[in-house]
């Protein structure tokens, strides 16, 4: 069966690659009726924080990509990890080193002189002498000193790293604790990780991490390393292109199903399809199609996604993720029309549900109109067709039927094209001179507001 997992390290917040990296793998997993599991990389203790933690659950949550096991936190699994580096020196496939920071350096200062790779140069293998009074250890995975690791990588296609490039990598530190790759490797062995998604800033430990699999006899998952999200400028991703939390999307007023179909367009398509429900990507997704060149996060494209999503979303979904911003705003919308009839008439407007927010205000608060925009359409000539506007408006029936048509019939009998009629009673009513039929705001601010509204400015 497949196992997939998604393994953040919670140094910060859930961004757009590492959601793409999540949709990916769990895409994957549905695909195949597998099973996704979230595992929580936090040994970096310095950077590692309980916000980004929850910062990163609540990102998964919101965007709906949810998880068969977890999530598994590796400094719950300390005990594991040193009973797995206890086995490798029991069989010789680890060994203590007593080499000082000094040491290192000195040896690398002096390779580099030689025209060599910097490298660790194993003095403490094999050597019985090594051991220092007084000096805490750190353990090395002794890795083969001869043959090729090789790999056929679901993205990048066949990879072949001969082991004498690759020394001695550092699974446990002086004070016992393990190193990430150490870590991956036992995490990945435990929980059965048969299928591996992640960047292509991981492809040079994954040598390593299969001579360790190895070293363990423990199976090895097949690997997939997806190449990075660049900029619009071609530059690495960065927060400046929009690399910001996957949260602040929500704060912004995007609807997780466009987010997450805008990302699973970034490197991957099927076809010439642009928009599509996450139930058809499961179906069409294929590791195959993900593509080998780096993808290009384009902000504008993402807001057009974005627009298509609240489009057809539905209008009382919309209006419960309204409210908090009308409110932000000082709108009370249970003084006014229901919200939701008043997001059914904007929601083919707007790209975001703060635009969303930002175009329903005057429907639960007058806005003043500029003195230029009155100057401009709220003549001396008009001023008096508003009158009788508000007089007539006192009697008909108050239907947007029948509000279009006593419209259409004072703009005829004044002699008006229908704008000269309909731009000053919008800008009075509403403070704007963009907004949906004017008929349709109309019937939806009601009659009495709307009469209070036009005769404060006669």
């Amino acid at each position: 069966m497949v196992r997939t997992r998604f393994a953040p390290s919670p140094t910060g917040y859930l961004h757009i690659g590492g959601a793409r990296t999540a949709l990916f793998s769990w895409a994957y997993a549905r695909r195949h009726k597998g099973t996704f599991i979230l595992r929580v990389e936090d040994t970096d203790l310095e950077r590692s924080t309980p916000e980004s933690v929850q910062a990163i659950l609540d990102g998964m949550n919101w965007l709906g990509l949810d998880y068969d096991e977890g999530p598994f936190y590796q400094m719950q699994r300390m005990d594991r990890y040193r009973e797995v580096i206890g086995q490798l020196l029991d069989e010789g496939k680890a060994y203590h080193c007593y080499c000082s920071k000094d040491e290192l350096e000195k040896m690398r200062e002096d390779q580099m002189a030689a025209g060599l790779k910097p490298r660790y140069d194993r003095r403490c293998r094999d050597n019985p002498h090594a051991a220092r009074p007084g000096v805490q250890p750190v353990v090395r995975f002794a890795t083969p000193l001869d043959g090729v690791v090789v790999f056929d990588d679901m993205i990048k296609g066949k990879i072949a790293v001969h082991n004498h490039e690759l020394d001695d990598l550092i699974i446990a530190r002086p004070d016992g604790t393990p190193t990430y790759n150490f870590c991956v490797v036992v995490d990945d062995w435990d929980m059965k990780i048969t299928h591996v998604l992640r960047g292509d800033d991981h492809v040079s430990n994954t040598p390593r991490q299969i001579n360790i699999l190895k070293a363990l006899g423990a199976p090895i998952p097949q690997y997939g390393h997806m190449p990075m999200i660049l900029g619009a400028d071609g530059e690495r991703l960065s927060k400046r292109h929009g690399a910001v939390s996957v949260m602040q999307y929500q704060e912004d007023g995007y609807l997780p199903e466009a987010l997450l179909n805008y990302l699973a367009r970034l490197g991957w398509g099927h076809g010439d399809a642009e928009v599509f429900s996450m139930d058809q990507l499961v179906e069409w997704f294929d590791v195959g199609d993900i593509s080998k060149s780096p993808a290009k996060f384009n902000p504008e494209k993402l807001l057009w996604m974005n627009q298509q999503y609240m489009k057809t979303a539905d209008s009382g979904r919309l209006a419960e993720l309204v409210l908090p911003f009308m409110e932000a705003d000082c709108c009370d919308p249970g003084k006014g029309p229901a919200l939701p009839q008043v997001v059914d008439l904007l929601k083919d407007r707007v790209a975001t549900v703060e635009e969303l927010a930002d175009a329903a205000v005057y429907f639960y608060r007058p806005l003043e109109p500029s003195p230029e925009l009155m100057a401009e359409h709220v003549t001396a000539e008009i001023l008096p067709v508003m009158g009788e506007l508000a007089e007539r408006f006192a009697a008909v029936e108050w239907s947007r039927a029948a509000l279009a048509a006593l419209l259409k019939e004072v703009a005829a009998a004044r002699g008006l094209k229908f704008p000269k009629l309909a731009m000053p009673l919008r800008l009075l009513v509403t403070g704007e001179t963009q907004t949906p039929s004017v008929d349709a705001v109309l019937e939806l601010i009601g009659r009495e507001e709307v009469l209070r509204r036009l005769n404060s400015h006669l």
